[in-house]
């Protein structure tokens, strides 16, 4: 089973779907904006994912700067009460598999985590080829 917590709006997390239906999979599609991860869940995919509350704070297209997120003397519990308060804040796409958690970006990492090859050859929207199944070489420049 593969969870996607997803915003449609993210050219990455679009990507990260993508390459997840490409090895076969029909993930849960969770569109976190719309369905907040409760603050357990929310700490277990930032640990599960290898990263401190402070590596999974979108600041890009957020109100990361006018919150004054920046501030190093804030808490966790201070960011993550901010990240639950506006979603928007939660860096995307995480996804979770078997084989692990991963916040997808660049979108490739998803393929650490997959239980499954790639399918066909993956070119991301902005045209990158990421799988090229005639040469079975991959390439990412992110």
């Amino acid at each position: 089973m593969v969870t996607i917590y997803h915003n449609p709006a993210c050219g990455t997390s679009r990507n990260t779907l993508a390459m997840i239906r490409n090895s076969g999979e029909e993930p849960i599609i969770i569109e976190y904006l719309n369905t907040p991860p409760t603050r357990e869940l929310l700490i277990q995919l930032i640990q599960g994912a290898g990263l401190d509350v402070r590596g999974a704070i979108r600041q890009k297209g957020t109100p990361y700067e006018e919150l004054g997120l920046g501030n190093p003397t804030l808490s966790d519990d201070e960011l993550l009460e901010a990240m639950l308060a506006n979603p928007i804040l939660i860096n995307r796409p995480f996804v979770v598999t078997n084989k692990g958690t991963r916040l997808c970006r660049p979108s490739e990492l998803v393929l650490d985590i997959l239980p499954n090859p790639q399918k066909n050859t993956f070119v991301k929207e902005d045209g990158e080829i990421v799988i090229n199944i005639g040469s079975e070489s991959a390439k990412s420049n992110d």
